[in-house]
């Protein structure tokens, strides 16, 4: 069950209230997710502000749906780990593919390392080496592309850990 209750154009106020009305405007609906982060203009506004930024990510989708689905699965946000599933599918990744991203890795040794860096970002950054940038740019990775993991983890960890807080689970209307 949610802890935090979700809100509308009508029952936010201010900034909040703008920032749905104008998603609302534009998109005719809202998810769960993103109206129960409206609680906060700050969090709202850093959210959408991230996502769109990371639209425009050098990463292949395919690359960056498997870095989210191994963040989410050591997260444990089930909402979000859905979500990037359904997209890594949609993408093309096949079964096998998903499930080694679940596990942190890829049969192919660039997606692995590329992941591999992600979990480090994630959970212990300060153990990221030079050999393994090098490694990166070996594997065909731009600066640009190696730089753009961090918003991928980012972005992750401000979702997963906003629906864990905010209680959002699968199944409810919690989508972003």
């Amino acid at each position: 069950m949610p802890r935090l209750t979700p809100l509308t154009p009508e029952t936010a106020v201010g900034a909040s209230r703008d920032l749905l009305a104008d998603l609302v405007s534009r998109h005719g609906q809202i998810g769960g997710m993103v109206s129960t982060m409206a609680h906060s203009p700050a969090v709202l506004g850093g959210y959408l502000q991230l996502s769109r930024a990371m639209g425009r990510a050098k990463l292949d989708r395919r690359i960056s749906e498997r870095i989210s689905v191994a963040v989410q699965a050591q997260q444990g946000c089930g909402l979000c780990l859905e979500a990037h599933i359904a997209a890594a599918r949609a993408l093309g990744v096949d079964e096998d593919e998903i499930e080694r991203a679940r596990a942190g890795t890829s049969a192919d040794p660039a997606i692995a390392a590329i992941v591999a860096l992600a979990l480090q970002v994630h959970r212990e950054p300060t153990s990221i080496t030079d050999e393994q940038i090098t490694a990166l740019r070996a594997h065909g990775y731009s600066d640009r592309a190696i730089a753009d993991v961090v918003g991928v983890v980012a972005l992750n960890v401000l979702t997963g850990a906003f629906n864990l807080l905010a209680g959002l689970t699968p199944g409810g209307d919690a989508g972003a």
